[in-house]
């Protein structure tokens, strides 16, 4: 059978299609050979088939492409504004304070790691690439360096890398605020600004390579700026993908052919007679042919812009704009003359600042552009389309600046170190120190048991050391850990009364000297061991008084309390005036005296004269006086039993001490806080009877401590001894020259936790020897206000030094004070009926005698060896 007839039933039936496609394919090749043979008349009736068809479907295809533009353009619009929005949403501004020394590489740092933010492309597509904005903000005050940061970007992370660009450099977060101020009442705002866009292709770079800071210029553009005037500089900037980078690329193959990078300038290329048949010439043709037929100036230029194109396409690219404004607020009411002038010296400004940017100028320059609503364009932030950057260029005009001559400049006054690996936040077994102050901000602690290796905090008046100490105080009472607090000031008692848990209340004992109550009892010579009491006693008043202080007093006053504890009852020091001064008292007591070195000194001081005897004695009398003359102290110190008991506050009680130097004067301060400190030592090494797994962290307190640490052993013994008691030490004063050379080094090798907040510089240099190399002197002279250096003990090792921020203590609680004091005065009153009550004893009619005749120390209820020494008293 042959194929033909099956040939010709396929052919016949596609023959629809096959004679369009035959017909069209004659009618091109017809046009082409009209064409060929009358240009112009086929060009004329192509022109008039056009027309026709324009006639035609020009009424419903012009609307209807009319009516798709239009809202593809709106559509647009309000997708970008739905974008901005996104943005707008819980944005913040970084306020960028700069170190001391500025690394110039930060900027390049700072924008690598930014490049980080682009987001993926179906996020694109919905939210749009979020885009960061620097902005230098000018006033009367100087100018501040800040980023504004979308809502949409995490929180600390740009906080984090503008710390990493410089190490050293401070950031404060904020609300995000406009650039310029808003006019105020009966005011209205004049601004004056514009944009400054490349001039030439984007494909080509502008200078990116300086011997000085090129910021220079911008910084003292506006140096000048009235009360009422302001400037602002604002640079935004977002990372770009690969398609817009190709298309940069794509233009650049334009620079040097003398045609367009735009869309509509190539079409109007391919219409214009000559510019197609060059442009269709291969590259490598187009540049030889440049190379052979131009001067060599010529190609030299060309290759050096070859090679900055390709420089600049070289790495992450970002699409910045860079705007400028001046705003000045007048009153609602100028006269035109001088809002006239206003403007004219606003423009100038502007001007400068514009004219700053011509630095840059290399390849590629700036140049101006008018803003319509300068203001609401710069307060409102939002980037349309920019021109590319590489990231050099970027931040080129984009970073800190490096010339530590530039005045105005907000800086950093020490380097933020980040905390060690290992250093705890607040709980049970903590306390509190502050915040860290870099990247993200957490909580940082002392462990409790690294406290016992104790704590030095040096720090100036208002530099945030009350706070420090009111919140570990804070926690220690939460926590249920005795305290001991020694304030010479009387502030930070307050603050920490108004702040106590209630449930602290019933453990609290209050020594207030500006209290119109009568304060508990803690008598110096009234429990303990006899020798033991005695020398406390006489050596903190010969430290007190060791200008006026000489041997014959520190033998009458030892020789007197030594006789006193021998008398039944309690001795206080009230009665050491008495004994001396008046022979019946005198011989009542002395009666009972069987120590012969005691009886050999009362039969030398009978045989003196009187005028003798009051030279003897008139020393140590007038210094009693003066410290008995105070009722506070007098019933403080001097009042009888004692009503308070310092193993008990160790335990888990709070002694609050108030003895403010302006109530009781400087010595008399000294003294009482000194025997305060005496009897809580005391207290101490009392625990050594008791198991140490059994024995209660505890914590002693004292601001000041220069001034009470006149005992009769050495600053170091104490700090050595004390960890073992599970007594942790924390000490406060406000510069070294307040500690003689052995109390500094004792000091500086027994607290071995470390916190120096504002220091001096001759301090400062003293210091960094705990502090170096991460913290220098200059970083320890120039911390700010509730800034910190910290040095930790972590597990028994010395730790890395790092910085930190204080933190406020919590809001006071109305009324607490007033209640934690009621139920102090309640306690003390209720102790000391239980100590009358359980150390009294009783005759046969059930009643008190009329002298008791029991142990005369009954807060001391430790059983003591039997001695046969007539002075320790049973």
């Amino acid at each position: 059978m042959s194929p033909h007839p099956v040939s010709g039933a396929m052919v016949g039936g596609s023959s629809p299609r096959v004679s369009e496609l035959l017909s069209t394919t004659v009618s091109a090749s017809g046009w082409v050979e009209d064409y060929l043979r009358d240009p112009g008349g086929a060009f004329a009736a192509l022109l008039g088939r056009l027309r026709d068809l324009a006639i035609t479907w020009g009424p419903i295809t012009v609307p209807v492409l009319a009516v798709l533009v239009t809202a593809v353009v709106l559509g647009r619009r309000r997708w970008q504004r739905r974008c901005h929005e996104l943005l707008l949403a819980d944005a913040r501004m970084v306020t960028v304070l700069a170190p001391p020394i500025v690394d110039p590489a930060g900027g390049a740092a700072l924008w690598s790691n930014l490049v980080g933010l682009l987001r993926p492309g179906w996020r694109r597509a919905f939210t749009g690439q979020p885009h960061v904005a620097c902005e230098y903000v000018f006033s009367e005050a100087g100018v501040a360096i800040r980023l504004w940061v979308p809502g949409l970007i995490p929180p600390g992370l740009v906080e984090r890398a503008v710390e990493a660009a410089w190490p050293g450099a401070h950031t404060r977060v904020g609300p995000a605020e406009p650039p310029l101020p808003a006019p105020g009442e009966g005011q209205w705002r004049l601004v004056v600004g514009g944009e400054l866009r490349l001039a030439r292709v984007e494909a080509l770079p502008i200078r990116s390579a300086f011997d000085a800071d090129p910021i220079r210029a911008l910084l003292g553009a506006p140096v000048g700026l009235g009360r009422d005037e302001h400037a602002c500089v604002q640079v935004l900037a977002r990372p770009v993908t690969g398609r817009r980078v190709q298309k940069a690329r794509r233009a650049a193959r334009h620079v040097h052919t003398g045609g367009s990078t735009r869309v509509i300038g190539r079409l109007l290329d391919l219409i214009t007679p000559g510019t197609r048949s060059r442009s269709r010439r291969p590259a490598s043709a187009r540049t030889a042919a440049g190379a052979l037929h131009s001067d060599p100036q010529t190609s030299l230029e060309y290759s050096a812009q070859n090679r900055a194109i390709v420089g600049k396409q070289r790495g992450s690219q970002f699409e910045t704009v860079v705007r400028y404004a001046v705003a000045a607020l007048l009153p609602t009411d100028t006269d035109e003359n001088t809002l006239r002038q206003a403007r004219a010296v606003a423009r100038g400004r502007a001007h400068a600042l514009a004219a700053s940017f011509a630095s840059y100028t290399e390849h590629n320059h700036y140049t101006r552009r008018r803003l319509r609503h300068p203001g609401a364009v710069i307060d409102h932030r939002q980037l349309g389309r920019g021109d590319l950057l590489s990231v050099p260029e970027l931040a080129a005009i984009a970073h800190l600046p490096t010339d530590e001559a530039i005045p105005g400049i907000q800086r950093a006054g020490a380097r933020a170190i980040a905390p060690p690996p290992g250093i705890v936040t607040p709980g049970p077994d903590a306390k509190p120190l502050g915040i860290t102050d870099t990247g993200h901000q957490r909580p940082v602690a002392l462990r409790v048991a690294d406290a016992r290796h104790h704590l030095h905090v040096l720090g100036a008046t208002g530099s945030g050391k009350s706070t420090l100490l009111g919140n570990m105080i804070l926690s220690d009472a939460e926590a249920g850990r005795g305290i001991v607090l020694v304030d010479p000031k009387g502030d930070l008692v307050t603050d920490v009364l108004a702040r106590l848990p209630r449930s602290a209340a019933d453990r609290v004992v209050v020594f207030d000297a500006d209290s119109r109550y009568s304060p508990p009892c803690l008598n110096p010579l009234d429990g303990g061991e006899t020798d033991l009491t005695v020398d406390n006693v006489v050596s903190v008043f010969r430290r007190v008084y060791a200008a006026f202080w000489g041997p014959r007093t520190d033998d009458v006053m030892r020789a007197a309390c030594l006789t006193l504890r021998t008398q039944e009852g309690v001795a206080t020091l009230a009665d050491l005036p008495k004994l001396l001064a008046d022979p019946a008292f005198c011989g009542r007591v002395t009666a009972g005296v069987a120590d012969p070195v005691l009886r050999g000194f009362w039969s030398w001081y009978e045989d003196l004269t009187d005028s003798t005897r009051s030279q003897v004695i008139s020393p140590l009398m007038n210094k009693l006086r003066a410290f008995l003359l105070r009722p506070f102290v007098r019933d403080a110190i001097a009042g009888g039993r004692s009503t308070v008991d310092m193993g008990e506050i160790l335990d888990g009680g709070i002694c609050l001490v108030r003895i403010p130097k302006g109530s009781l004067g400087e010595e008399t301060t000294r003294l009482v806080g000194s025997l305060v400190v005496a009897r809580t030592w005391q207290a101490a090494t009392a625990r050594a009877r008791t198991p140490q797994r059994l024995r209660r962290d505890a914590s002693l307190v004292i601001d000041e401590f220069h001034n009470f640490l006149n005992l009769p052993y050495p600053i170091e013994d104490m700090l050595a001894e004390a960890r073992g008691f599970r007594l942790a030490m924390t000490l406060a004063n406000q510069h070294l020259a307040q500690l003689h050379r052995e109390l500094r080094e004792g000091i500086s090798t027994n607290a071995r936790n470390k916190i120096y907040l504002n220091a001096g510089p001759e301090d400062a240099r003293e210091l960094a020897r705990h502090t170096a190399p991460r913290l220098t002197d200059h970083d320890l002279a120039h911390l700010g206000a509730y800034h910190a250096a910290a040095r930790l003990v972590l597990h028994g090792e010395q730790t890395q030094p790092f910085t930190l921020l204080t933190q406020p203590l919590p809001p006071a609680i109305p009324g607490r004070a007033r209640e934690i004091r009621a139920a102090a005065r309640t306690n003390t009153t209720r102790t000391h009926r239980t100590t009358i009550a359980a150390d009294t004893p009783t005759n046969d009619s059930g009643r008190p005698p009329r002298r008791p005749t029991g142990p005369p120390h009954p807060v001391d209820r430790t059983p003591r060896p039997p001695s046969s020494d007539p002075r320790r008293a049973r």
